[in-house]
């Protein structure tokens, strides 16, 4: 458990908190690719740890995510004209270039030099593997490009997909990296989901409700190895890869897309999930990649403006009481996403951790937590990049293999836990 002081040092990530700090060490996704899909289309929304921005793509092509409000009197600029290089506010014609340099005041005298003086706060704007990725820190402090490994893959070989959940962001990681629930929130999907069914790892998590759990620090983050009985005497190892600070890639099901998620804040009490399938070695069948549009797999059906799930807690979540006693879903909630965003947005908005029960399958949340706030303080306190920053860190796989009983996970999977061009993943 965490005490109330913790808990908020962990939550919180507005300017000018910590963990709000850290945040800004690093790239993180803004927004798809598809929301601004040609040059002077129609500005986007984009809200990212607590900051109201407005993201734009000018004449030429340029990305700009910039502040939200015009500096004259406020107004919205999601109301702008995007044109001749620049977002124009409508009400007195102010103008903003992709940095958020004001270029225009139309009201001006020739030769005032006013506008210069006027700069929106704006941050980087990158495209890579169908995200337009930002960075919101210190420009002299400004990473390296991301690189991973499902962002360099050929556009056919990757699905990207995001929506908004409503609960912190921690609570919603904290769920990508429990592998125990697996076999009992996810169960009646196992063998009937597309993304997921026909796998004889499906068997083992199924055939042990029991695993234990071994987590080893990594550079960027965790090894957190649920191992479960297999045949012969051998067993079952899901070894999840969590990188700081909100990354976590889940371990591939026989032949089907590896995938994983970004939580990412959009306030602290709100988040941006993100979800990614891919293969290295081929494309994504077409019929594969329409159900993952349909809600297929990590995947779920939300509105098209705000990337609200349609199963939501306005509705309940579309729960079905007659399937869940049945068996066939043993939550009642349809699809592995909103089962997931169910349970954590009953949670509440941010859980207080002070009173938790915690026990042996939580080890990995516990690393984590512990390694984000030592992690958060040492960024603060002596100016240490945090890990995860750099692309050695990104570049990593998860792994489902199957080992022998005298071989510790971390030494013998470490080959499978690491991106090799062209090779494909270790999976059971």
């Amino acid at each position: 458990m965490l005490v109330k002081e913790q808990n908020e040092f962990v939550t919180r990530t507005g300017p000018g908190t910590p963990m709000g700090q850290m945040f800004r060490a690093y790239w993180i996704p803004a927004l798809l690719s598809s929301e601004l899909p040609e040059n002077d289309c129609p500005p986007v929304r984009c809200e990212l740890l607590s900051e109201k921005l407005i993201a734009f793509r000018d004449s030429s092509g340029k990305l700009g995510l910039i502040e939200e409000f015009c500096a004259h009197r406020r107004v919205s600029l999601w109301f702008g004209r995007n044109e001749e290089n620049g977002l124009r506010c409508p009400y007195h014609g102010w103008k903003y270039d992709v940095t958020g340099q004001c270029v225009e005041i139309p009201s001006e005298l020739a030769g005032s030099t006013h506008c210069q003086r006027i700069k929106l706060t704006g941050y980087p704007l990158i495209e890579r593997g169908g995200i337009l990725w930002t960075y919101m820190g210190p420009s002299d402090r400004q990473p390296p490009l991301p690189e991973w490994e499902f962002t360099l893959v050929p556009d056919a070989h990757r699905f990207v997909s995001k929506r908004w959940q409503e609960c912190n962001w921690l609570q919603a990681l904290e769920g990508g990296i429990d592998s125990s629930h697996v076999s009992f929130l996810h169960r009646g999907d196992l063998e009937t989901d597309p993304v997921f069914k026909g796998a004889k790892g499906n068997q083992y998590n199924m055939g042990d409700l029991m695993p234990v759990f071994d987590v080893v620090e990594s550079p960027g983050g965790l090894y957190i190895g649920a191992r479960r009985n297999a045949d012969n005497g051998n067993f079952y190892w899901r070894i999840t890869q969590w990188v700081m600070p909100a990354f976590t890639m889940i371990p591939p099901r026989g032949n089907h897309p590896v995938h994983g998620h970004f939580f990412i804040p959009r306030d602290d009490e709100n988040c941006w999930t993100w979800s990614f399938d891919y293969r290295v070695t081929s494309p994504l069948e077409p019929e594969l990649v329409e159900q993952m549009k349909n809600g297929a797999g990590i995947h779920t059906v939300v509105d098209p403006v705000t990337f609200r799930p349609t199963a939501n807690k306005d509705n309940d979540y579309l729960i079905d009481r007659a399937a869940q006693k049945r068996g066939r879903s043993y939550g009642g909630v349809e699809g592995f996403a909103m089962q997931d965003a169910s349970i954590q947005e009953s949670m509440g908005t941010i859980v207080d951790r002070s009173r938790e029960n915690l026990v042996g399958t939580d080890k990995g949340i516990v690393m984590a937590r512990r390694r984000l706030i030592r992690a958060a303080k040492a960024l603060v306190e002596q100016g240490t990049a945090p890990p995860g920053v750099e692309p050695v860190h990104q570049r990593v796989r998860s792994a489902a293999i199957v080992l022998g009983p005298d071989q510790p996970f971390a030494t013998a999977a470490l080959d499978a836990l690491a991106a090799k061009e062209g090779a494909a993943h270790t999976t059971v």
